[in-house]
């Protein structure tokens, strides 16, 4: 892992990111509940995924890197928030921290850049679903305005045990 001082960059994501993204994704399928994914994928399996978020047009992927070296410390996006024609303005944002990167300003990075990128796309409202607990999400997402809207209750089950989602909203 780089150490602190190593410059963090960040990008468009691309084809070259698809099995770093994914080896990221698998561990918080594997390891926690922030996503409902209970499988992982393989890079095969996730291409679908990032070939839906383009480097133009409101569904976006932001990778950020150490630099030179090239490791993907994080990414973030923004999705559909639902699949009905009348949702096309709302997008539902997500951001992932690499094990041992946390603590650094990466998802800060991250959510920068893709916010940056988000202001000249026709969209309204910015959603982000956060599994319980989670205080550094939680923290992330109110300090870039999102503002607690409401909770499912035992809304997934994974490891065993119900988790709600508390759902967040931030004019854009």
């Amino acid at each position: 892992m780089p150490t602190e001082h190593t410059e963090v960059q960040v990008r468009p994501g691309g084809e070259g990111d698809l099995t770093a993204l994914t080896d990221l994704y698998n561990h918080y399928v594997r390891e926690t509940a922030v996503t409902f994914d209970t499988s992982p994928f393989t890079p095969e399996g996730r291409r679908p995924w990032l070939l839906s978020h383009p480097v133009d047009g409101p569904y976006r992927l932001m990778v950020a890197t150490d630099g030179g070296a090239g490791g993907v410390l994080g990414y973030a996006t923004s999705s559909p928030f639902r699949p009905k024609p009348a949702y096309a303005t709302s997008v539902e944002t997500t951001v992932y921290v690499a094990p041992g990167a946390g603590r650094r300003g990466i998802g800060t990075l991250l959510y920068t850049a893709l916010f940056e990128a988000l202001e000249a796309e026709d969209l309204h409202r910015a959603y982000a679903g956060i599994a319980r607990p989670n205080d550094a999400s939680t923290r992330l997402h109110e300090r870039f305005g999102f503002r607690h809207v409401g909770t499912h209750r035992e809304v997934g089950r994974k490891f065993g045990r119900w988790w709600d989602v508390a759902w967040y909203e931030k004019e854009l």
